[in-house]
């Protein structure tokens, strides 16, 4: 088991203008998030649009990515209700080498911990070389894990079962397990999430934070005054105003127009709300200049 540590952006997917996947944008993306501080990305997570993208288009990525020079810090979200289709993503990812897997229960239908147990047990059954970050997202998935649930499944499955991302942040301030990546989802997690032994965040808006989530990470772990959380803070409360999605595809399209492209049901942001987050963040001095010039 390989403990996961620091910063990690839920990466976006680009799109062409037909809305299929555009592999090696989507891919220079994340490298770029790296190169701005990242200590790594999550692919096909939520904020990748991943539950409105083809199976067979993340395959296809997949077989583009395996060699890539920063291979060994992307984790894969499959973002799939079906168990199947799940564990045959994996089985293609593992294939490839590829062993580290962010993985929400399925949305929709309503369930406890005991089907949770056995949803995962399925996948670990199948794909036993797998490292899992469990997805904790009631908003998403309309489950919100307990803490005897991720316990037990940490103990059934030690070796897979290593770390989870709070989204509902109910647990990253309690639950409390050795060699266990705690992985709270805003930045505004993070300074407090440190504090408590947590080891890092993945989250949507490390998109356009990376420079300055990293810059707390580094000086809490060597000790140095804070200096930018606040304005980190702030910055991620702006974007949390919207659709976390439609806010950074909107953004971004001041980088370059293809970020515009974005998967039914989503829409970017209406036009006053487009004005009123560039304004606001233009108030807080958010810089764009490495973004635009990336």
């Amino acid at each position: 088991m390989s403990k996961i540590s620091g910063i990690y952006a839920a990466s976006m997917s680009v799109l062409n203008d037909d809305l299929t996947l555009d592999i090696k944008k989507t891919i220079e993306h994340a490298e770029m998030l790296i190169e701005q501080g990242c200590h790594g990305v999550v692919i096909f997570g939520s904020t990748g649009q991943s539950q409105l993208i083809s199976v067979s288009e993340k395959i296809n990525l997949l077989n583009s990515l395996v060699a890539n020079k920063y291979k060994e810090k992307y984790i894969l979200g499959t973002g799939l209700n079906s168990l199947g289709e799940t564990i045959n993503f994996m089985r293609v990812a593992s294939s490839l080498t590829f062993k580290n897997f962010l993985i929400m229960p399925p949305a929709y239908y309503n369930y406890g911990d005991k089907e949770v147990i056995q949803f995962y047990s399925k996948i670990i059954d199948a794909v036993s070389n797998c490292q899992i970050i469990l997805y904790n997202f009631e908003k998403l998935s309309g489950y919100k894990f307990s803490a005897s649930c991720v316990e037990e499944l940490v103990n059934k499955y030690p070796q897979n079962i290593i770390g989870l991302k709070d989204s509902s942040y109910n647990l990253f301030e309690n639950l409390k397990i050795d060699d266990f990546s705690m992985m709270p989802g805003s930045e505004t997690k993070l300074l407090k999430g440190l504090e408590l032994g947590c080891s890092g965040i993945i989250t949507a808006t490390c998109n356009v934070t990376s420079e300055l989530s990293r810059k707390v990470y580094d000086d809490f772990q060597s000790g140095k005054n804070q200096t930018v959380n606040q304005k980190l803070c702030d910055v991620r409360n702006e974007f949390e105003k919207y659709n976390l999605i439609s806010a950074l595809h909107t953004f971004f399209t001041k980088k370059n127009k293809f970020y515009r492209n974005v998967l039914p049901p989503l829409s970017l942001l209406n036009l006053d709300d487009q004005k009123k987050l560039e304004g606001n963040l233009e108030k807080l001095n958010f810089s764009t200049k490495s973004l635009i010039a990336a």
